[in-house]
C-alpha cells in the first residue's frame, strides 16, 4: 500500500521543478475525486462555509464544523496529504485553546493545520509545533480578517504593505511552518516571497511563481455558478451537467418511464398467482356474514430461491 504524503515530504518539496497541487475537498466522495486526480494536498478548508453550508462568508464555521469534514474526508483514505483549516477564534484567544482544537482537528483525522496570520501568530504556531502537529500558514488575503481588510481585496499592493506580507512569511517559515498559503497578493511579491523564504508557498491569486497552487474543488469543477475571482479556472461545468441530469430524472418520472421494466423487482410466477388468488373477494355479496372469529391465515413459507429470481440481496450501493 502506498504511504500517504507526509508534512516533511511536502517540506522537501521546496525548489521542485514540478509545482505542489492542492485542493480542496469536504467529504468522501470529493476527497476520492481530488486523490485520484493526482492532488498532493487536500485541503478541508474553512470555505465549506460558503461552497457547502451557504454562508456569506467564512467566519460561521465552527471547530465542530470542520472536525466533521475532516472526518468524512479521512474516511476515504487518501494518498494526499490531509490539512484542516483552524477556523475563525480557534486560535485567536489563548493557546491551550489553540492547541486544544488543533488536536481535535487532528483526532478527527487531519494530518496538519493551516492557520491565518503572520507574526501575531507565532505563539500559536509554536504551541501547535510543540504538541507535534505541523502547521501550514496562510498570509495575503486571509478571509477570516475580511471585515479587518474591508472586504476580500488584493493585499500588498503598496511598498510597505508588501514589506509587511513578506515579514511575515518569514516568521512563519522561522517558527517551523512546513509550507505557506498565499493568497490574494501581487505576482512580484509572491515571487519575492517564494524565491527568500525556505519552505514551500502555494498561491492562490498570487501568481505563477509560488511552489505550488490551490483551487476550490467547487470552483475547480463548476458546481456552482456564483462569482468567481479572476485567479479561478473552470475545468469542467458540472453544475450544468448536474442541472440536465435532474430535469431528464424528473421529466422521466413524470412520463412514467422511469424505472423500467428491468429496474424494478419481481416476484416469481408461481408467487404472484398465488398472491392474487388470496387476494381476490368473497365468492358472493349475498351470503350472510359468518359468525366464526376471524383467524389470519398462515402465509406459506416459500422454498429458498436461487438464480435469477433471487432478488432479496440490494446490497448497498454506496459502501466503499
Amino acid at each position: 500500500m502506498t504511504q500517504p504524503v507526509s508534512a516533511p515530504a511536502i517540506r522537501a518539496r521546496k525548489g521542485s521543478a514540478e509545482p505542489l497541487v492542492m485542493v480542496t475537498a469536504y467529504d468522501a466522495p470529493g476527497a476520492r475525486i481530488v486523490d485520484d486526480g493526482g492532488a498532493d494536498l487536500i485541503l478541508v478548508g474553512d470555505s465549506l462555509a460558503m461552497v457547502v453550508l451557504g454562508y456569506d462568508d467564512t467566519l460561521s464555521v465552527t471547530v465542530d464544523d470542520i472536525a466533521h469534514h475532516v472526518a468524512a474526508v479521512a474516511r476515504a483514505k487518501p494518498k494526499a496529504l490531509v490539512v484542516a483549516d483552524m477556523p475563525w477564534l480557534s486560535y485567536h484567544l489563548t493557546v491551550e485553546d489553540t492547541v486544544r482544537n488543533a488536536a481535535r482537528l487532528v483526532r478527527a483525522g487531519a494530518a496538519a493545520v493551516k492557520l491565518e496570520g503572520g507574526r501575531k501568530r507565532i505563539p500559536m504556531v509554536r504551541a501547535i509545533l510543540d504538541a507535534e502537529v505541523p502547521v501550514m500558514g496562510h498570509v495575503g488575503l486571509t478571509p477570516q480578517s475580511v471585515h479587518a481588510m474591508g472586504g476580500f481585496k488584493v493585499q500588498g499592493r503598496e511598498v510597505d504593505a508588501a514589506s509587511e506580507l513578506i515579514s511575515d512569511a518569514h516568521a512563519l517559515a522561522d517558527a517551523g511552518c512546513f509550507a505557506i498559503v498565499l493568497e490574494g497578493v501581487p505576482d512580484t511579491v509572491a515571487q519575492m516571497i517564494t524565491e527568500t523564504v525556505p519552505v514551500p508557498t502555494i498561491g492562490i491569486g498570487a501568481g505563477p511563481s509560488c511552489d505550488g497552487q490551490v483551487l476550490v474543488f467547487h470552483d475547480l469543477l463548476g458546481l456552482q455558478d456564483r462569482l468567481t475571482p479572476k485567479f479561478v479556472r473552470r475545468y469542467a461545468s458540472l453544475k450544468d451537467d448536474a442541472v440536465a441530469a435532474v430535469a431528464a430524472y424528473a421529466a422521466d418520472v413524470r412520463a412514467r418511464r422511469f424505472p423500467s421494466d428491468e429496474e424494478s423487482y419481481h416476484l416469481s410466477p408461481d408467487v404472484a398467482r398465488r398472491l392474487k388468488a388470496r387476494r381476490a373477494p368473497a365468492s358472493t355479496a349475498s351470503e350472510a356474514p359468518s359468525t366464526a372469529p376471524v383467524v389470519p391465515a398462515v402465509p406459506a413459507v416459500p422454498a429458498p430461491r436461487s438464480g435469477p429470481e433471487a432478488e432479496d440481496s440490494i446490497g448497498n450501493p454506496y459502501a466503499g
